[in-house]
């Protein structure tokens, strides 16, 4: 690996967490009264809430911790146990300040620090692994949350109904 490519995949991650994924989780927060946030079909599924809990958890002790040698203090278990609503801008402000955490870890990191194994839970990564894990993570939760609130809102959130500004605000980010 070199210095350039360490570059462009963190700036690509960044980018994904800050400018593609962090934007449709706001637009259907937007979309979600507080009754909905807390919605879930039966006991074995999560609500957004949990999955707004969890995804800032999981990018924290991923990132914050491991990769920036922050404290871990995440307790991933209240992430899906949480009952009593939170209501969604307190979540969603905590989410967003986790991305912006994160990204500055990510952001520091270079050839050597994408190389280096780390410990998290009970897994020996490097921290192309770690990063590489945090986008997919927040990809995949994203996508709950998108087909929670299209059944529930009964909408199209037009994420690509305009192409062209799209491509234009990817571009910028890019």
């Amino acid at each position: 690996m070199s210095e350039p490519l360490a570059r462009e995949f963190t700036e690509q991650a960044v980018r994904h967490l800050e400018s593609d994924f962090l934007p449709k989780i706001e637009v259907c927060l937007e979309r979600l009264s507080e009754a909905h946030v807390w919605w879930r079909p039966n006991e074995r599924s999560n609500s957004v809430g949990n999955l707004l809990m969890h995804l800032a958890g999981n990018l924290r002790q991923w990132t914050v911790a491991t990769l920036g040698g922050e404290r871990d203090v995440r307790q991933r278990d209240l992430e899906f146990s949480q009952r009593e609503p939170i209501p969604k801008e307190e979540l969603l402000q905590r989410l967003r300040e986790t991305v912006a955490e994160a990204a500055a870890v990510i952001r520091r990191l270079g050839e050597k620090e994408l190389l280096d194994r780390y410990h998290v839970q009970i897994y020996a990564v490097s921290g192309l692994q770690a990063v590489f894990h945090v986008v997919e993570h927040f990809s995949y939760h994203t996508g709950q949350i998108i087909l929670v609130t299209k059944q529930l809102e009964n909408v199209d959130l037009a994420f690509y109904g305009d192409l062209e500004s799209k491509k234009k605000r990817f571009e910028e980010t890019a």
